[in-house]
This record gives structure tokens, sequence and C-alpha cells, in this order.
């Protein structure tokens, strides 16, 4: 067949090449099947007009509503010093709300001759706040006059569809696009078998297409909606009940623990009882590991809930059972940092081979990239005799210099910085495929966990273990009421006088070569915050070790310094010699030090929800109460702002996960704000839709199992196809 289907179509032949440039670079749509998968975010009802209180900030939004009254003022500027300048305000309403929109210049003449008292229209543009009043500066608009043929074809039917648009590209125009492309849609191949759509009662592909762009009623765009929203949970879960069913395909040593082995010494040395939790999570694992297809779980549980403590029996249990664990960290600072606290928690137990071993003991050996030669040397022998029974290491445990004598088990430690093809490196270690345990601390809703780690079992830890504190968290207004950032550098010094320790978290170095800033005009409050570059740790250390916190020890800590100067500063810090650490996000994960009690978090809001969650439980980590400062110059009534209230407000990290979720859009969520490439999560809420996303996963398993090559169902097969090389890297990077 040498015709293009017609879906595929790129949108240069049909929309021109102007269009279709924009479309490509500004929405990511490039053939005329993505253009029909651009759906409405909302409709707006030709007799209603919108809400205006509700417009969120510098978004760029598009609303229908009618003018109430509209004024050209004349006034002096340097370009027109004769009083010449020409600036015409329009307010319009939406009969509860008002907004300003405002041209200026030769802009004027056009809207004043249009825009008269009691037009409906359109506008599209980007809200801002000026003298305290939300507005619209040069918006673009279309009248909604219903007299013109365009008008009345364009607009049929009550409901006015607004996409998703940009500012060079708006709603409207959009929404002509897509009627120029819409008879292709009869054309769209169902991925849904039959029996689905008829047993859930779902309106036809072509007809849901249909629906969606151009509703006549309410009821078109419910059935549109739950159809779309059908087709991308159930191909997404087709894709990961593959994944599972390839998985328990393989074959698998089975691990279980000698009866009094090093399992049973470790037990009898812990000083204290494992939480209810960590017992029930423990079995589930070691269950798991008893069986002879490879574990694929994922172990989530809050900051400091005892995670490392399960991951470590698991480790032993292997051990015990003649294999070896390796345990995968993000970075250098956490990886020497498990490999410390553990060698610390097994004590003699970790001394195999040695003098004052224990007779059980093993050897624990660390891996990372910027060791010496000699000692590199070493931990490789060590692990391919199989004299290692645990090694704590970076990427540079995947490389193919290291060899295993009998890798039993793999531990990845913050699953969110790995890609599935490290993953399979590391399984490619073992004869056959060793059992898997990932670790996250960033609590994700149950349906994300259906969605991103689909192909993983999941455990859950939320139980606090006994002796960790409460923490305080409160937002520091820097530019609203300065002298509550003074406040916080006097309860550092209060905490360090009281014995204890600070981190201040700053989000750059500040040794970076600065952009040559552009000269632009003055910004609302909001930009002005975010034009200022973030603040930077060598620059704060330095401001704070001359001023608020003179005399007190301040060190730096960041992600370039080389790695025995980090691990020397750690050192220092962990053992008391230092107060205050001014450090980037590299004390995120894993840092455990019990004795410092407060943490400043600057320019809080350039991090998200998840990320200051983290950050939040380096401290309160022993028996003294914890203390977050969130300092933010951003205005109170910004979305940034309320991000950091909800954030002070709770402890609870799925509760943040979810509002994390819902703030941020869903593909961010599943990781594609990092590489940049769209979701195919459209029309599908992950969090408001958790009952189909569990619905199909167990359709989805049942067709799989059936029909693991999905011979019988080409449509599926071409829009599974689609997904994986659109979201090969997406997903699978998570899976």
């Amino acid at each position: 067949m040498d015709l293009v289907p017609a879906l595929e179509e790129p949108l240069k032949k049909v929309l021109g090449p102007p269009t279709a440039k924009v479309m490509a670079e500004h929405l990511g749509l490039h053939t005329v099947g993505d253009l029909l998968h651009h759906y409405p975010r909302r409709y707006e009802e030709r007799g209603q007009l919108t809400h205006l209180a509700d417009l969120p900030m510098d978004e760029h939004v598009t609303v229908v509503a009618m003018v109430a009254d509209a004024r050209l003022h004349t006034f002096a500027s340097s370009k027109a010093p004769r009083g010449k300048g020409q600036r015409l305000e329009v307010t319009i309403t939406d009969g509860s709300g008002r907004l300003q929109l405002v041209f200026f210049g030769n802009g004027v003449h056009k809207p004043h001759k249009e825009l008269l008292p009691g037009t409906r229209a359109m506008f599209a543009g980007k809200v801002s706040v000026f003298n305290r009043r939300l507005q619209l500066a040069h918006p673009a608009y279309e009248l909604l006059r219903g007299d013109s043929e365009e008008t009345v074809e364009t607009w049929a039917g009550a409901l006015i569809p607004i996409y998703p648009a940009t500012a060079k590209l708006e709603s409207w125009k959009i929404g002509k696009a897509i009627q120029t492309v819409l008879p292709s849609a009869q054309e769209a191949v169902d991925p849904l078998p039959d029996t689905l759509r008829d047993g859930r009662g779902l309106v036809a592909l072509p007809e849901a297409l249909l629906k969606i762009h151009r509703p006549h009623t309410k009821a078109d765009i419910e059935d549109a909606r739950s159809r779309l929203k059908w087709d991308e949970a159930f191909v997404l879960q087709v894709a990961l009940a593959r994944r599972r069913f390839a998985d328990a395909q393989l074959p698998a040593v089975a691990r279980r623990p000698g009866p009094d082995g090093l399992l049973t010494a470790f037990d009898a040395r812990l000083p204290f009882t494992l939480t209810e939790g960590q017992q029930k999570v423990s079995k589930e694992i070691f269950d798991d590991l008893a069986t002879e297809h490879p574990m694929h779980r994922l172990l989530q549980g809050e900051v400091g809930s005892g995670k490392t403590m399960v991951a470590l029996r698991a480790m032993l249990a292997v051990v015990d059972a003649g294999g070896q664990a390796a345990m995968l960290a993000p970075t250098e600072v956490l990886a020497q940092q498990h490999h410390r606290s553990i060698v610390e928690m097994m004590g003699e137990l970790a001394e195999g081979g040695m003098l004052g071993g224990a007779e059980q003991a093993t050897k624990v050996v660390l891996l990372t990239g910027s060791m010496g030669a000699a000692a590199r040397r070493q931990a490789l022998l060590d692990l391919v005799t199989g004299e290692a029974g645990i090694v704590i290491g970076t990427h540079a445990l995947i490389e193919d210099k290291v060899q295993f004598h009998d890798l039993g088990l793999v531990v990845v430690d913050e699953q969110h910085r790995f890609g599935v093809e490290q993953r399979d490196a590391l399984r490619g270690k073992g004869k056959q495929p060793p059992h898997l345990l990932v670790m996250t601390a960033t609590p994700i809703p149950r349906t994300v966990a259906m969605t991103v780690f689909g192909d993983l079992e999941t455990s859950v830890l939320d139980q606090l273990p006994a002796g960790r504190s409460p923490i305080a968290s409160h937002v520091v207004p820097a530019a609203d009421k300065p002298h509550f950032l003074a406040r916080t550098w006097e309860r550092v010094r209060e905490e360090v006088g009281n014995g204890h320790q600070a981190y201040v978290v700053c989000p750059r170095i500040g040794d970076e070569e600065d952009d040559p800033k552009k000269a632009g005009k003055k910004k609302s409050p909001e930009d002005e915050a975010e034009k200022r570059p973030p603040l930077a740790v060598l620059d704060v250390a330095d401001h704070l070790a001359k001023g608020p916190l003179q005399g007190l020890k301040v060190e730096v800590l960041h992600g370039r310094m080389h790695p025995d100067d980090k691990d020397a500063v750690m050192r220092r810090f962990a053992a008391g010699e230092t107060d205050v650490l001014v450090a980037t996000t590299v004390i995120e994960v894993g840092v455990n030090v019990p004795n410092a009690t407060a943490m400043v978090i600057m320019d809080a809001d350039r991090f998200g929800v998840s990320q200051l969650h983290q950050l939040r439980g380096r401290v309160g980590r022993g028996s003294a109460a914890g203390l977050c400062l969130l300092v933010t110059e951003m205005p109170e009534a910004g979305a940034a702002r309320q991000r950091l209230n909800a954030v002070a407000a709770t402890l609870d990290g799925f509760e943040l996960s979810r509002i994390d979720l819902e703030q941020r859009r869903e593909g961010d969520v599943l990781g594609q704000a990092q590489s940049g490439a769209r979701t195919s999560l459209r029309m599908l809420a992950v969090i408001e839709d958790e009952e189909i996303i569990a619905e199909a996963r167990e359709e989805a398993a049942g067709v799989v199992a059936a029909d693991p090559e999905l011979t019988g169902l080409p449509g599926l097969r071409t829009a599974l196809d689609a997904l994986l090389d659109e979201e090969r890297e997406q997903y699978l990077e998570k899976g």
C-alpha cells in the first residue's frame, strides 16, 4: 500500500508549512493523527461566560466574555512627547468578575472600532497583574457575531471548544485547523477489542474523535471522554502487562536464607525491633525471593521509614543463600553513606575473611567512579571471587569490567534516577536474571504506581520508626516581610546555640558562567523574582559567614566538588564539627545526621513539592524536633506560594504527592518534564481516573495472558507500536 494512511499525513501537506511549523515547534504536533488527538481543554457555551475570577496568573488563557466598556486615553511618553500616545482600555465581564484588556499605539485602532460595549468575543493572552488588577495586554480576539458564514459554520452548536494553545497560535485557529482534518477521523484504527468496547458500552474511536471536537451536547463530550480515557489507560496497561508477562517467563534462582545464618545473626544484633510495616514488607520480599522467577518489587516509603533496613535484610538473606547482592545509588555521596551505615549496622558481620570477623560474616565493598586504582582492583577482585557478598556503588557498577561470582539481588535506590537500560545492564551481570528491588522515598499515589511502575509489584512502608521527631515547617516571605528573614538566621543561631546543626539549601552552586542578562522592561513581582538568577551556594555561604551567621562554622557542599572533599565535608558535618552546611540538593537523598535540626531552603519556590518534602526529611532524624523554613520572594497570591503553603501544612508525603500531581500536569509526573517529550496521557487524569486505570490493568492482563503477541488484535498492536515508539524513552526509562 503506497498511500500514506490518512492519520499519518504530515500537517505540512494539509495545513501548509507556516501553520504546520508552529504546531510542530510549540505543540509537538506533526501529523493529522497528532492534531486529532489534541483535545479541547474545556468548552465554553455560547450563552455562558468564563469565570474571570479563577484565571491563573502567568498562563496563556482563552476566555469568552462580553465587552462592558472601552475607553481611549492619550498620554505623553518618550516616543510620543506631545501627548499623542494612545492607550485603549477595554473592560470585559462574565457577569460576575471583570478583566482589563490593554492595547497601545497603532494597535488601538482595530479593537477601538470592533470592541464596542455589548460585543461578545473570545480573547486570548497571558494573564498578568497591573496595579493589583488582572489584565491581558494586547490579547488576540475573535468576535462571536454569529452572522457571517464562517462564524456560523465554525461555531456550529452551542459548545465552543477551547484548545490548549500558545501565544503563536490561538485556540480558535487550532479549532479551524481541526475542522480541516476532522473528516480523516473516520479512518482511525480502533485499538480496543470489540468485546471490551461493547462490554463497557464505549463509542467507536471515529465517533469519539468527532464528538470531542464538535460536540452538540454535554453528553457528547462525556461519551467521547470516557472512550478516549479508556484508550489511553488500556494501551498503556497492555504495554506494561506485556513487560510483566515477559519478565515472568524468565528463570531465576530461588534464594532462601538458611536457619542460623547471616540474617539470624544480624537480627540478633539489632538494638530495636522492626516496625510492623517493616516486618510485613520483609515477608513480601522474602516470599518473592523464594520463587523461581525474578522478583520485581517497588518499595516506597516515607523519608526515614526504614527502607534501608528492609533492603539490607533482603541482601543478607540472598548472601545467606549463597548469592551476592548489589545496591545501586544515584550519587557518590549517597553510595558512601549507604556503605558507611551498612558497615556500622552489621559490625563484625561485615568483616568476612578478616581477623575479628564473625564466622557467618561477609565482605561489604564500595565501588564508585572516583576510587583509586588499587582500591578499585581489590573491590573488583572481591566481587568476581565471591569474597564480597554485598557491593554498594554508583553507575560504576554497570561497567563491563565489573563481574560477579553469582549476582542474586539488585537493589536500586531512588528509582527515578535510573533508566531501564541501566537496570537491565546490571541484571545482565547475573548468570540468570537476579531479583530486583526498587526503592523510592518519593511517595507515589497508587494509580501513578500502576501507571509508571506498572511492571513492578508495590510494597508501601508508611510507619515512621520510633524516636523520629516531628518537623515544623513555615513559609518565610522574604520580599513582603524582610524581618522574617532576619528572624530565620536568629533561629539558626538558636539551634546551634542549643548544640544542634543546620542546613541551608540553595538552587545552584554559583561558579557557573552567568548568561548575559537580557535587559528588559519592568515586570510583575512574580516576573521579577523569576528573572533574578536563583540564589547560589557560594554567594549565600559567603554572605552568611560574614553577616548573620558570623562566628559560626559554615561549610559548603555541592556536586562539583572533588569526591574526597565532599566526603570530608560530610564527615565533619556528621561529626558535629561544622555548625551550618550550605549545600545544593546533593543532600536531598539519604543524608543522615541526627543532630541537624534546622533547614533553611532559599528560593524554595524553585523546587518541586516532592523535592521540598525530600529535603525536609533530612532534619528531625534524632530526638530533637526539626524545623524547616521555606524562604521565597514570590508574592502571596501566586501559585508558587500556594504550593509552599501546602508543603508547610502537611508532613504526609502521599498527600503532598497528590497535591504535586494536581498542580503539575500529569505528563510531568510521568517524568516527561525531564525528557521534554510529550506525555501520551492527553485525556487520562492519573488521580481522578483511578478506577479506569485499575480496570484497564485487569483487562490488559487478561488480553495479554490469552494472546501475548496480540496476533488477533491488529488495531491494538498498531496503537502499541505508536505508544512504544513515542514513549520508549519515557516509560521504559521509568519501567
